[in-house]
């Protein structure tokens, strides 16, 4: 991995290509129209739980996938798209690994910005995390997502049993001097808030922290810097580079039951 410059250094321009992963990948939005033609196959298949509310915006909807396992563990995925773009219904096919490793899986979706404000994002996946948390009962729940999906699962952590975050953003300062800002318009709060980086601490959940070996310097960086300040505050879990995957085709990892993501999350699972 090659060496990232120090984000404060570079122009708004420059900070931006390197937050540009849909344009730092060839064929990245192929890749993620072949996620909702699967989605869409899976979908007609598994009919029996969609659309379940938790609150009344439109968009404030879950999923649940059920594995037939008895007492089988929550898989909570959530979406990336950088808290702007895509819904879970095109993420479907990620319930595929875990499904087949035995766990139930959750896709929660959630309003996008700049309709809703990233704190307002963050609370209503808080809301929607509550309510699966009532739903599995004593099962074990494991938060995850990739993307902004990585960086809101991180952001749940108090929710959950254990976290799983796939190339995931845990500090906000750098995104703030980006283009994506137009649409999230983030406040100095915000950014102390919501970057969870900014909020370990002794007592929290395991955690694996998963980014591809090829993807944007910087967000190899945001996940070996978070990993380091877990590890620094004693907290568990490993971080994970998974050699030839860039942001996107590292999710191959979860779709497959063999992937090494889907069996780190059966793993977080107890299973």
């Amino acid at each position: 991995m090659p060496e990232p410059h120090d984000w404060r250094t570079l122009d708004r321009a420059a900070l931006s290509r390197a937050y540009d992963n849909s344009g730092a990948v060839a064929g990245s939005a192929e890749i993620v129209a072949g996620w909702r033609a699967r989605s869409a196959r899976f979908r007609e298949g598994h009919p029996e739980a969609l659309d379940l509310a938790y609150g009344p915006g439109e968009r404030q909807r879950i999923d649940l996938f059920r594995s037939g396992q008895p007492s089988a563990p929550l898989f909570a995925f959530l979406h990336g798209g950088y808290w702007q773009r895509n819904g879970r219904d095109g993420f479907s096919c990620m319930a595929e690994g875990p499904l087949a490793l035995g766990l139930d899986v959750a896709l929660i979706g959630y309003t996008l910005a700049p309709e809703a404000s990233l704190t307002g994002i963050a609370d209503e996946t808080r809301a929607a995390l509550r309510l699966l948390r009532a739903e599995a009962g004593e099962r074990r729940l494991v938060v995850s997502g990739w993307s902004a999906g990585g960086h809101l699962a991180a952001l749940a952590q108090d929710e959950a049993d254990a976290v799983l975050a796939i190339s995931g953003v845990f500090d906000l300062a750098p995104i703030a001097g980006t283009a994506l800002n137009d649409a999230l318009h983030l406040t100095a709060g915000e950014i102390a808030a919501l970057s969870p980086i900014r909020h370990v601490g002794a007592g929290g959940p395991p955690a694996a922290i998963i980014y591809g070996a090829d993807e944007l310097p910087e967000l190899c960086r945001q996940s070996a810097a978070y990993h380091a300040v877990r590890a620094a505050a004693g907290l568990a879990g490993p971080l994970m580079a998974l050699p030839g995957t860039n942001h996107f085709t590292v999710l191959d990892a979860l779709i497959s039951p063999d992937g090494a993501i889907a069996r780190e999350a059966a793993r977080l699972a107890g299973l």
